[in-house]
């Protein structure tokens, strides 16, 4: 479908597809309407060029006149085809080659245009003089040798000039008498661009401003062509006089038509790469990476983009996976083999001789299953959920987490409680916080409260809104229950590894656990606020014992004391 929609815009724009712009304005290809422009603009430009492509008229020139004729094609053959080389080159080339040519054809066309007027030729002297210095403008831009603002009003006055340079002189071909009918209606009709390229963008942007399009730029580059069917017309019929000469033999005049075709179509033609040919889609900077979701979400044809954009990526400052050397085929292609790789060395010897700079970290099966999830999902079949599936799965396991979890008080109440299962960083976490959330202090107090984090067996660090509570083995998770009482419940100490109570203060009348929310971290249920008595001092009490897993209880009440109390120490469980 990319390469369909890549030959339809060659075939229509004469230039290669904007795939950075595509990525933004039609990530799944063309829409209807545009594809219709593009084939519409390509019969368009098919038959002007046919227009372009006549051969000369015959008959004699003088030296001025042959002069002309050479610059004017010299012009057409600039807007067709020397454009593609002269973009590779810097601006300042383009810009002086453009002022050279339409300096000099300004200056034939006042010595061979038989204006029948003074002032006609004056003024388009004039007009068509501060035309050109608009490029005088740029080209000094660009060398850095003069900035002159232009604004918006000064580059409507350019404009404005460069139209009635056109006018003025589609009037002296007129009164001189030489060119046809169908020139002189083709110079008036090259006006086209100035009114369509404010009536197109206005119909557009009020059609529906969200929806950004190209078919603005598609219709004024076939309109435009009209320009350059003028030029060829002036140059062919620039024989003097109206002398009658013999016309070339027809053979012949084929012969050159098809000679000039070739020149004009044969760049395009090599813009035109074969399905074969090696090429690249996506660099490890493409925003499009962003919109894959999971293999499950995907169609078909976009799972070895996906797979593309995993093993280019480089945005988190690692190396990619493949080196950008290689074409998309051949990424394809390992990605392929890596997955009937027996193991993790056959992995590394494949990467390796694909020039990978992280070969020795493999591939992991989540990047693989784009290729073949024929292979990667009869091992791991949860990598070919869709998103709905992966966030019910999650769902459920989060819920068998919670019901593993049981209130150690069944029988006493809090004025509010809750039990959950406590999520806890994989690679190794403090512990959880009791804190409040709103404290401007917030985290200040946190980062105090890690450094006093182990200033006791208990690991139990305060400071002020915010207490750390650490776990006393290496675990994910947790049970954790929390309940908030108007006044000091039991000790109750018989059960438990470790009891420590400390004081916890809250300036907004906030006290509560942090909750996971969709994250990794955190309490996998809604938690309550435990400061019922609004804002003032608490008393904080830790229960903890080892059991199948690890389990907290936290109890807060009101209560004014400053003093830390180890009630049950781990140390005195193990005697």
């Amino acid at each position: 479908m990319a390469f369909s929609d890549a030959l339809l815009w060659i075939a229509a724009e004469w230039s290669p597809a904007p795939y950075l712009e595509l990525e933004f304005i039609a990530p799944d290809g063309w829409d209807a309407t545009t594809k219709v422009v593009l084939i519409a603009a390509a019969l368009v430009k098919a038959a002007l060029l046919w227009l372009i492509l006549r051969a000369p008229a015959p008959g004699p020139m003088n030296r001025r006149e042959t002069a002309l004729r050479w610059l004017l094609y010299l012009s057409v053959a600039h807007i067709l085809v020397l454009w593609f080389p002269l973009a590779w080159l810097p601006d300042e080339v383009d810009l002086t080659f453009s002022l050279v040519l339409g300096a000099a054809t300004t200056v034939l066309y006042l010595l061979v245009i038989r204006w029948r007027s003074r002032v006609l030729g004056v003024s388009f002297g004039v007009v068509s003089a501060v035309a050109l210095a608009g490029v005088v403008n740029e080209l000094l831009d660009e060398l850095d040798l003069l900035d002159l603002e232009t604004g918006f009003v000064v580059a409507l006055v350019l404009m404005a000039f460069g139209v009635a340079a056109t006018v003025l002189t589609v009037i002296g071909q007129h009164r001189d008498g030489r060119w046809s009918r169908g020139t002189l209606i083709a110079g008036w009709l090259s006006l086209n661009s100035y009114v369509l390229i404010y009536l197109l963008y206005f119909v557009f942007d009020h059609l529906d401003s969200s929806a950004p399009t190209l078919v603005p730029e598609i219709i004024m580059d076939a309109t435009a062509l009209v320009h350059v069917v003028w030029l060829a017309a002036t140059a062919r019929e620039m024989p003097a006089g109206g002398l009658p000469a013999e016309p070339l033999p027809p053979a012949r005049q084929r012969l050159i038509r098809v000679a000039v075709a070739a020149v004009a179509v044969l760049p395009v033609v090599v813009l035109i790469q074969p399905e074969s040919a090696p090429r690249t889609t996506f660099s490890g900077w493409s925003m499009g990476c962003y919109e894959f979701g999971p293999f499950g979400d995907l169609k078909p044809e976009e799972r070895d983009d996906a797979f593309l954009c995993r093993a280019r990526d480089q945005m988190g400052g690692s190396p990619p996976m493949f080196p950008d050397t290689l074409s998309d085929q051949q990424i394809l292609a390992y990605g392929r083999e890596l997955c009937r790789a027996e193991d993790r060395e056959a992995q590394e010897a494949l990467l390796k001789q694909a020039g990978s700079e992280r070969a020795s970290w493999g591939v992991d099966s989540w990047d693989l299953v784009y290729v073949c999830p024929e292979i990667v999902g009869a091992a791991q079949p949860e990598l070919l959920r869709t998103s709905e599936e992966e966030e019910a799965a999650s769902r459920a396991y989060i819920a068998e987490l919670n019901a593993r979890c049981r209130d150690p008080w069944p029988r006493t109440k809090g004025v509010v409680q809750a039990t959950a299962n406590y999520s806890l960083f994989a690679d190794g976490d403090y512990g959880y916080y009791v804190h409040d959330p709103k404290d401007d202090r917030g985290e200040t107090l946190a980062e105090q409260a890690i450094e006093r984090l182990y200033d006791d067996d208990a690991q139990v660090g305060v400071a002020g809104s915010s207490v750390l509570v650490g776990h006393l083995e290496d675990v994910i998770d947790l049970c954790l229950t929390v309940k908030a009482f108007r006044t000091a419940p039991p000790l109750r100490l018989a059960g438990w590894d470790q009891v420590t109570e400390v004081p916890i203060t809250t300036p907004t009348g906030n006290l509560t656990v942090p909750e996971a929310d969709g994250g990794d971290v955190g309490a996998n249920a809604p938690m309550p606020n435990l400061a019922i008595e609004g804002k003032g001092r608490y008393r904080l009490r830790v229960y903890v014992r080892l059991a199948e897993e690890e389990e907290h209880l936290v109890v807060v009440f009101p209560g004014t004391s400053k003093k830390r109390l180890k009630l049950k120490t781990w140390e005195y469980s193990r005697e």
